[in-house]
């Protein structure tokens, strides 16, 4: 499945790094495929699925619903209790094959932009410290930094080129644009 439009496939997925003492630091990505955005960047020294919908609740809070999600097998995201929220909410999962990280590509494409030009560049004293320059490669990986594959736009141009051309959007998008009910947790529908 290919992305379509904003918000139509989401991809997930963790990368390791360390501090300079050693601990072992989980970044938790988030991505949409199409438009290239970072939609989120978490760090944290593990990640239970909970904490994972708590992350995809705070980035649907701001921007809707993807219609899928793609991920690997990891116990994070194949946990029943995400996956039972997921599939109230409407999202599609899609797995990737075991052994078969090119499947997901744009997360392994994300994950080898970040090393060259973060998690290579930086030394983190903490995970807080790791949040902190994290947060700022983010911002800059989507508001400065352009993409060939983009036009040369970067993933926040892009976006707004796209959401330009999409005004009125038909049916079969709506449910990668449903807002999120804050008092119940569940999809409004249009």
């Amino acid at each position: 499945m290919q992305a379509e439009y904003a918000n139509h496939v989401w991809t997930y997925d963790f990368v390791f790094d360390q501090t300079l003492e050693g601990t072992t630091l989980k970044l938790l990505t988030l991505t949409d495929e199409f438009t290239r955005q970072s939609l989120a960047l978490r760090v944290a020294e593990a990640f239970t699925s909970m904490e994972v919908k708590a992350v995809l609740q705070e980035v649907m809070a701001q921007r809707g619903a993807p219609g899928f999600i793609r991920s690997d097998n990891g116990s994070e995201f194949i946990a029943r209790d995400l996956g039972i929220w997921l599939a109230v909410h409407e999202i599609g999962t899609r797995f990737i094959e075991p052994g078969k990280p090119w499947q997901n590509g744009f997360a392994e494409s994300f994950h080898a932009r970040l090393r060259a030009e973060c998690l290579n560049q930086e030394v983190f004293y903490s995970a807080k410290h790791a949040q902190v320059l994290l947060n700022d490669w983010r911002a800059f990986y989507n508001a400065r930094r352009p993409h060939s594959s983009l036009g040369d736009q970067t993933p926040d141009e892009f976006a707004e080129q796209a959401r330009g051309r999409l005004a009125d959007p038909p049916p079969q998008m709506w449910p990668s644009i449903r807002p999120l009910d804050e008092k119940r947790k569940l999809m409004v529908y249009p």
